[in-house]
């Protein structure tokens, strides 16, 4: 690396790892407020309004649960409340968290079995099909997936998940991650035929981390009636009770509510159409600023367009080189990246491009990475912020496709 002074770390501190994501001045102002009565008055209105905004991004008129908790105990709520112990998951494989959803399924005393695929590509909808044309005794009651996995940067189409279980007829229920999606692409829960979905705050909700969420469908709720793995605090039976503080089995994380409440405030002022055109459009300018990099070494790890994530674009590096840029921005840009999970570790960058971001936060980012292959001596043929330029200048559009 050749010699290169830090003072353009002063400054504000901007962090695009995968999460937690920027919190807007207004969501951090809400939660700057006294506590109030837990059983009355006030703190009910913010309640309905939380549920209300989940409603909307799930696109959902069936129930929604809030936790004290983040996406991984809303995975624990959603296991707990509708299986029983030595009931048989299948998990769809796309990246790490669906598998780690799994993991958490079998320390429950769940069956656990994966269908196995790579990181580069979303499920295979025909291979769901297959395995489950092959469960003649339905012994499989529940698929986990997750519609984006932020180590892989994968999107998955829930839809075509759903009509891959509907073809061959099986009843096991549709279990579906959404923390790193919802808010930033549509989710259409009833539309779609999800049983289960999961989601967490700090991500495309532009909040605090610390509030997990789960919405149910009928056939979720029927199943809980005989789940064993029901336990006090995730149980959605005393959730439901007539008393507002049993919606969080005790004192509400009254803070974190506000914050939550004013960031479906902005959502529903910008408008959720308008929402998800901007994450497209960045995604776009992200992808195309990753394919400048093409020439020192930098490869998409979703290769098809369709299946890249709205919220995080990940992409590899050779020999190393991912740990020196992601250090390079932090240390001298003030600019926090994330770095390669699982499988990953070492070797790739995720660019978080979800929640409370526009176009000046990412190409700033974007072109502190090209800072870094300059100082780094990997001067690129073209740089990635000139890329993601012109990718915006089209509204996100591929030339090829034009």
């Amino acid at each position: 690396m050749t010699s290169f002074s830090k003072p353009l770390a002063s400054g504000p501190q901007i962090q695009l790892i995968p999460g937690p994501s920027i919190l807007p001045d207004r969501v951090r102002a809400a939660m700057h407020c006294a506590s109030i009565d837990i059983y009355s008055g006030p703190l009910l209105d913010v309640t309905a309004r939380c549920e209300a905004g989940l409603r909307g991004v799930f696109e959902t008129s069936e129930p929604v649960f809030l936790y004290a908790a983040n996406g991984h105990g809303a995975w624990d709520a959603a296991l707990s409340n509708t299986l029983c112990r030595g009931e048989k998951i299948l998990v769809l494989q796309s990246g790490r968290f669906a598998v780690g959803w799994g993991e958490m399924a079998s320390a429950m005393g769940l069956q656990v079995e994966i269908l196995s695929a790579d990181w580069h590509s979303a499920v295979n909808p025909e291979a769901l099909s297959e395995r489950l044309k092959a469960d003649k005794a339905h012994t499989i009651r529940a698929i986990l997936c997750v519609q984006v996995d932020t180590a892989s940067g994968v999107s998955n189409d829930v839809g075509e998940l759903r009509q891959a279980i509907d073809v061959v007829g099986h009843p096991a229920l549709l279990m579906v991650d959404a923390v790193a999606s919802l808010g930033t692409m549509p989710f259409e829960f009833q539309k779609w035929g999800v049983d289960v979905a999961v989601s967490a705050s700090q991500k495309g909700l532009m909040s605090a981390p610390g509030l997990g969420f789960v919405a149910a469908s009928q056939r979720a709720l029927e199943a809980h009636k005989c789940a064993d793995l029901r336990t006090r605090y995730w149980d959605w039976s005393t959730r439901n009770g007539t008393n507002h503080y049993q919606k969080y089995c005790g004192t509400p994380p009254e803070q974190l509510l506000f914050g939550l409440a004013e960031a479906f405030d902005m959502m529903a002022e910008e408008g959720l159409s308008t929402i998800f055109k901007r994450h497209e459009l960045l995604k776009q300018a992200t992808q195309s600023a990753i394919s400048s990099w093409h020439d020192v070494g930098a490869i998409a790890n979703i290769p098809v367009q369709k299946n890249q994530a709205s919220s995080v674009s990940v992409f590899n590096l050779p020999d190393g080189l991912a740990g020196k840029v992601i250090s390079f921005c932090r240390e001298n840009c003030g600019v926090t990246l994330g770095g390669g999970l699982g499988r990953w570790s070492g070797k790739s960058i995720r660019i978080g491009h979800m929640g409370h971001i526009n176009a000046p936060t990412l190409l700033g980012a974007i072109g502190c990475i090209d800072l870094a292959l300059n100082v780094l001596g990997l001067d690129p043929s073209q740089y990635g912020a000139a890329a993601a330029v012109r990718a915006l200048g089209r509204g996100g559009e591929d030339p090829d496709e034009t």
